[in-house]
């Protein structure tokens, strides 16, 4: 595996295997390449790419205003300069939303879309709630450790303190102005993608119980994104693809190898 920075700042980890299109994986807001370490180290006979995103970990964020597009024009730009056609696409959280705003503009990148924890449609007091979070960080200035109730189950998170001590390590160590930018996009987003676009094979998961990217969201994504398919992680909350990471990571290889033929493996 190396890692290296692009020539516009992107940090990133490339683990290259000639049999395989690269399976890359999109962080969430507040967090870095780092929460993939359980899908790099089960993946590791196929290509897998994993990097910081615009203003997180070492990967600086330099414009005032950002958008989607952003996100989307920092991977093809990741993807170009490593020469990579075609990829399977992971976004967790955040990182769905980036996913789904590069498959409307790069869909012949794709071979395949995986979405976890995604939202859609948020209802009033769904909104309301995260509305309460965004105010409360930019008050505050810090995130709070509270969000890890959230994200785990409080019997994962008392089996696995250096799981809590390295998620909060992460989170403390954010750029809180670039983290508010990037976190008001995530709580302002208004489901504007043109599905439409979305033709690529697509995966769709979410964790059971959790609460801000609902089973009912996913099931609602399943309508509108044609050629898709829904899994729901059994007991997983927002952060399954660490506390329930065998179950994501089989289904994310099952859905893959639908996609494509590996050599070897």
């Amino acid at each position: 595996m190396t890692f290296g920075t692009t020539s516009s700042g992107t940090f990133y980890f490339f683990n290259k295997k000639e049999q395989s299109i690269p399976i890359v994986f999109v962080h969430g807001v507040g967090l870095t390449h780092e929460i993939w370490q359980p899908q790099l180290d089960f993946f590791k006979k196929y290509s897998t790419l994993s990097y910081d995103i615009l203003g997180h970990g070492k990967t600086p964020l330099e414009k005032k205003e950002i958008s989607f597009d952003d996100f989307s024009d920092q991977l093809v730009k990741l993807i170009d300069e490593l020469k990579i056609d075609k990829i399977h696409l992971v976004g967790f959280s955040i990182g769905s939303l980036i996913a789904r705003n590069f498959a409307t503009k790069f869909n012949n990148r794709l071979q395949s879309l995986i979405l976890l924890g995604s939202i859609y449609k948020r209802s009033d007091e769904q909104q309301k709630i995260v509305n309460v979070r965004f105010n409360q960080a930019k008050k505050e200035l810090k995130l709070s450790k509270e969000a890890l109730k959230r994200w785990f189950s409080d019997k994962y998170l008392e089996k696995n303190p250096n799981t809590y001590e390295k998620i909060v390590s992460i989170l403390s160590a954010n750029n809180m102005k670039n983290f508010l930018k990037v976190y008001e996009l995530f709580v302002i987003h208004k489901n504007d993608e043109d599905f439409e676009k979305i033709i690529v094979k697509t995966l769709i998961m979410t964790g059971e119980y959790d609460t801000g990217s609902t089973v009912k969201m996913s099931e609602e994504l399943n309508k509108i994104i044609k050629n898709s398919q829904i899994k729901i992680i059994n007991n997983g909350k927002h952060l399954c693809g660490i506390e329930c990471a065998d179950d994501v990571n089989l289904t994310i290889k099952d859905f893959i190898e639908k996609n494509e033929w590996f050599k070897t493996l």
